[in-house]
């Protein structure tokens, strides 16, 4: 995860607030590419030829062909032409004249006195900048400027003569090419106008015979037209058949308000007095209350089954079924039915009364009282009654009438869509003949005119000196050098993984920055120093010594050293690991110049060179190194510490590293001999400044982090990469790691 960390950082590019800086560190770099980039800018100003300049203007106007198109917007011109011919076309004209093609046609004419000459040395070759340029001359000024028709061609060469020549030529070209190319045109356009044209005559008798057909067929002239006629009648037909439906439903509530009046009278007493008026009605009721007065005599006399008797009953029963059809008819009448249609048990009913009201007189005389009314009543019925089956009748016509031209409307959208497509066909094909036609006769007018109407306004001359670049050489030199250096430099610091400022150490560590330590002098060797205490000065030269002025010191040392010692309160830390990532971080000069710093606070301050493998402490303060802390550890007499130290200053005293290769450094320094010493020191002086070797390189360093009251990282800016940073800090993490302190700073 922490290698991703730093690839990450590795994507990171160049702080803005350290640009000037990096520049500032890479001069020596950045000065040397840019004279590299003027040395190269000076010999090709050197190196360049001198250039000359001819150019000449052309006027290509239309002529009456392009005119009378562009003014005629109808003309068959843009129709019926090729459409591979164009016209009049500018940008077409400008590739033209800078084509392969024209140019080879120039270069054989000209090849009698350039022998040499190329293609490419007119044209130019890519990547560069050709010599010959064609281009439209714009008219007006600001926004409002537009191409004109004069394009002005300009040819560049180190032969002023040359330059007049090849325009020459080029001119001749043009002017030749363009005349035949505008015959071929034109012909082209014609045999295409007389090809089309009896195809253009054939559609259009097949587009007036399907038109025809269409309407033999169906009868019909203009679909459209008829279908508004039919609309209208089926609107009128429409209004009609709305009018009868409200008259049939007035006169149906009319005869529906009549039923209920005649509904309201005794149905018998009407139907009663109708019978009355009836001849054949009352001879037949009177001959059945004769028969019923004798069946009733003879009754008393005989039984049921008697011959007198039955015969009585015979003679009722087909007196009552004469009644019954008379009165069926009367009912038939009164009611608008057919005799099927009515019930038994009306007629029966019927029949009853007309028996029992046949008894009594005053019921008769009643009926006769209001005979007269009903039958008026009867009568108003049966008028609105047909009035209604005439209304009824009239709706029906009405609405077969309404469906019958809905049918047909149907079939008109299928009709007018393919009468819409037979009339503008035979219309395009008739003006398409039209137009065509005309073309025909326009273009033989054109065939004798000619082709375009070229005008050489201003004519090639002899090339005028243009100069020959060399000014603009060294000035882009000039300009691009340091660019170039700038350039290269940033591409370098960022192809460098490098940590080059304290601020930079900072981030990506995550760590504190006790101290920024400039780059100090190695003025700190071994020495002998007067002092005015005689004992001390007995003490130097036995054990020998360097006065505070010999050791590293430095105002920012004594920064880091009141960090450390604010870190250390409440808790403070007796001994303190001084590592770093690789060998030459400069660890040693820190810890002395810690030592120093320590000591001007009157601490007693001992430094243990404990790197058993490659000891170079004692190099530099130029100690024996003939017993240390190697010899302590393997001491089985345990002797006491003192006759290994070495002091340097009334108040440091140092332990080297002792003969390397004694015994297994890794067992040495994991023996818990090691632990005792370490206690027995943390008794005897204020401060343990352990100069530990290199983190990433044994296992050594690691073993002491883990017996060290506190653990502090030294960092060379320039030599530290971010990885061995990273890789440094996830080792120690876990262990009581205060900080880092950034080492041979420049100007942090």
């Amino acid at each position: 995860m922490a290698i991703k960390n730093v690839e990450k950082e590795r994507v990171y590019t160049v702080d803005i607030r350290q640009l000037f800086k990096i520049i500032l560190r890479r001069r020596i770099l950045i000065l040397g590419v840019a004279s590299a980039v003027m040395s190269t800018a000076s010999i090709l100003a050197f190196l360049a030829k001198p250039n000359y300049q001819s150019s000449m203007q052309l006027l290509v106007s239309p002529n009456l062909y392009t005119t009378k198109s562009s003014n005629n917007p109808t003309d068959a011109n843009s129709d019926f032409t090729d459409p591979n011919v164009e016209v009049v076309d500018y940008t077409a004209q400008l590739q033209l004249m800078r084509s392969n093609q024209l140019i080879e046609k120039a270069v054989v004419i000209l090849r009698p006195d350039y022998p040499d000459i190329k293609i490419e040395d007119i044209k130019g070759k890519k990547g560069k900048k050709p010599p010959l340029t064609v281009a439209r001359v714009e008219s007006g000024t600001g926004i409002n400027r537009t191409p004109s028709q004069v394009f002005e061609i300009k040819y560049k060469n180190d032969d002023p003569i040359k330059t007049q020549r090849v325009l020459q030529t080029l001119l001749k070209v043009y002017q030749d090419y363009n005349i035949e190319q505008q015959k071929q045109r034109l012909t082209k356009e014609m045999t295409f106008v007389n090809e089309r044209l009896p195809k253009v005559k054939s559609s259009v008798v097949t587009a007036e015979s399907n038109l025809e057909a269409f309407r033999k067929k169906h009868n019909i002239l203009d679909p459209e037209a008829q279908s508004k006629i039919l609309l209208e009648n089926l609107g009128d037909t429409q209004k009609q058949l709305q009018t009868t439906r409200a008259q049939l439903q007035d006169v149906q509530a009319r005869y529906a308000a009549l039923q209920d009046k005649l509904a309201a009278s005794p149905s018998s007493a009407i139907i009663s007095s109708r019978l009355s008026q009836s001849t054949r009605y009352q001879t037949l009721l009177n001959e059945i209350q004769k028969t019923e007065l004798s069946l009733a005599r003879e009754r008393i006399r005989y039984t049921d089954d008697s011959p007198v008797v039955q015969k009585l009953v015979q003679q009722r029963k087909n007196q009552l079924a004469l009644l019954k059809q008379e009165v069926t008819r009367a009912l038939a009448f009164q009611t608008g039915k057919k005799a099927s249609q009515l019930k038994n048990s009306e007629i029966d009913a019927v029949i009853s009364q007309a028996l029992k009201q046949s008894a009594s007189n005053e019921s008769l005389l009643a009926e006769g009282q209001m005979a007269e009314v009903d039958i008026k009543l009867a009568e108003e019925v049966i008028q609105v009654q047909t009035t209604a089956l005439g209304l009824e009748a009239n709706e029906k016509s009405l609405s077969n009438s309404e469906k019958r031209l809905q049918a047909e409307l149907a079939k008109y959208p299928s009709l007018i869509a393919e009468y819409n497509r037979l009339l503008p066909e035979v219309e395009t094909n008739r003006k398409t003949l039209e137009q065509l036609m005309q073309t025909q006769q326009s273009l033989s007018l054109i065939l004798a005119q000619g082709g375009f109407d070229w005008q050489t306004l201003e004519a090639p001359e002899r090339g005028i000196y243009t100069g020959s670049g060399r000014s603009l050489i060294l000035g882009y030199g000039a300009i691009a050098a340091p660019i170039i250096g700038i350039v290269v430099a940033l591409i370098l610091e960022m192809l460098n993984d490098s940590i080059h400022t304290s601020y930079e150490l900072q981030r990506i560590s995550n760590l504190r920055l006790l101290g920024v330590v400039p780059k100090l002098g190695k003025n700190y060797k071994r020495k002998r120093a007067l002092l005015t205490d005689c004992s001390t000065e007995v003490l130097i030269t036995r054990m020998g010594g360097l006065s505070v002025a010999s050791l590293p010191s430095h105002e920012n040392l004594d920064m880091a050293y009141q960090n450390i010692n604010i870190l250390n309160s409440p808790l403070p830390y007796k001994s303190l690991m001084v590592t770093s990532a690789n060998f030459g971080e400069g660890k040693s000069t820190v810890t002395l110049g810690l030592a120093v710093s320590s000591a001007r606070t009157h601490h007693r301050v001992l430094i243990i060179d404990a790197n058993l493998r490659e000891p170079s402490l004692h190099k530099y303060l130029d100690l024996q190194n003939e017993w240390g802390l190697s010899l302590l550890l393997v001491d089985e007499a345990h002797s006491t510490f003192k006759n290994y130290i070495q002091p340097i200053h009334p108040s440091i005293d140092v332990l080297t590293a002792g003969p390397p290769g004694l015994e297994d450094t890794v067992k040495l320094l994991s023996s818990r001999r090691m632990k005792e010493l370490l206690n027995e020191f943390e008794q005897n002086y204020d401060l343990i400044l352990v100069d530990a070797p290199p983190i990433l390189n044994t296992v050594d360093a690691r073993i002491l982090a883990t017996l060290c009251n506190a653990i502090v990282i030294i960092a060379r800016l320039g030599q530290i990469t971010r990885t061995e940073l990273t890789q440094t800090k996830e080792i120690l993490e876990n262990l009581n790691l205060i900080g880092i302190i950034a080492n041979q700073a420049t100007n942090n």
